[in-house]
């Protein structure tokens, strides 16, 4: 409030007499500490340089641990998510939760972020990634688009698929040049990566994503965090701060204990839409379900969430 006053009288010649006298060098103490959280995030974002981010230990605490965050799971606090935003602007590699299960993610720019998230996940450069996505735009943007009217009863394709996003689905697309190439799989042995570059997409239905999401440049790349055991993930904030913080996590959030289930996988790169694996997202009419007597087979991608 002592602010306030001293800006209303900014022009009046009283208060300008005023300004040397002892009381008012008693108050810049109580205006200097009015606001020591903003004060705070702001420090944490200017003392860190993206150079430090190569290395594989966390580096963004006094004693090298994990920043962890704790918001209510409906964005009534998402005030409190600007540190991850400016982390994972510098090339931090976190969890955060989504619609679905809670996933390790990092700027898709980042070259040395992507590398350190396959490296802490063990996933193999030979293996496609997926990505959240801020809106439809951001997938016309990193990927060929939806089929949309070739002639094969796919017409309606792309208008039924705006009625599932946001919400708890992966949809695999062509990438396009826009996307970075280490988060697409190139030619490898394997017949399943060799002939296309393809990534999965998510629009994920979550406050606190989404309120992360809109405020990068970029969508994110997104692994889904696992257990030791496959076809097992973790929905506990805590446990997968023991598990994977030793591993190199830059920064958790903790949205609360969420329920096990992963999103629904739909190839859209073939004559057909097929689902590949069946998850939280309900299966549609125009959806094709292939291998009905296992859903999950372990060989699903590792990377959907």
């Amino acid at each position: 409030m002592a602010v306030a006053k001293l800006h209303a009288g900014g022009g009046m010649p009283m208060p300008m007499r005023l300004l040397p006298s002892p009381m008012t060098h008693r108050t810049l103490p109580r205006i200097a500490s009015f606001a020591p959280r903003r004060h705070t995030i702001v420090a944490l974002a200017a003392k860190r340089s993206p150079k430090r981010l190569k290395y594989s230990t966390p580096r963004f605490t006094k004693e090298g641990e994990l920043v962890y965050i704790e918001v209510d799971p409906f964005g009534a606090d998402s005030w409190k998510l600007q540190p991850v935003i400016e982390l994972l602007k510098q090339g931090a590699v976190g969890v955060i939760p989504t619609d679905t299960v809670y996933a390790i993610v990092c700027d898709c720019k980042n070259h040395s972020a992507v590398e350190r998230l396959r490296r802490i996940k063990k996933i193999e450069s030979s293996k496609p990634l997926s990505i959240l996505c801020r809106s439809l735009r951001d997938i016309d943007t990193f990927t060929m688009g939806f089929p949309r009217g070739d002639g094969h009863g796919h017409a309606n394709v792309f208008r039924a698929v705006k009625q599932c996003l946001p919400g708890p689905y992966t949809f695999i697309l062509t990438a396009s040049k826009e996307l970075p190439k280490q988060c697409v799989g190139y030619g490898t042995t394997s017949v399943k990566y060799a002939s296309r570059k393809n990534v999965g997409v998510r629009i994920s239905d979550d406050p606190l994503c989404q309120a992360i999401l809109h405020e990068m440049d970029s969508p994110l790349i997104s692994t889904s965090v696992k257990g030791p055991k496959e076809n097992e993930w973790m929905i506990d904030p805590t446990a997968i701060g023991e598990i994977y913080g030793p591993e190199g996590l830059d920064f958790l959030v903790d949205g609360g204990v969420r329920v096990a289930e992963p999103s629904t996988i739909v190839d859209m790169t073939g004559p057909y839409p097929k689902v590949i694996r069946q998850g939280k997202g309900p299966i549609l009419p125009w959806m094709v379900v292939e291998d009905n007597d296992s859903p999950l087979r372990q060989d699903l991608m590792a990377s959907g969430t």
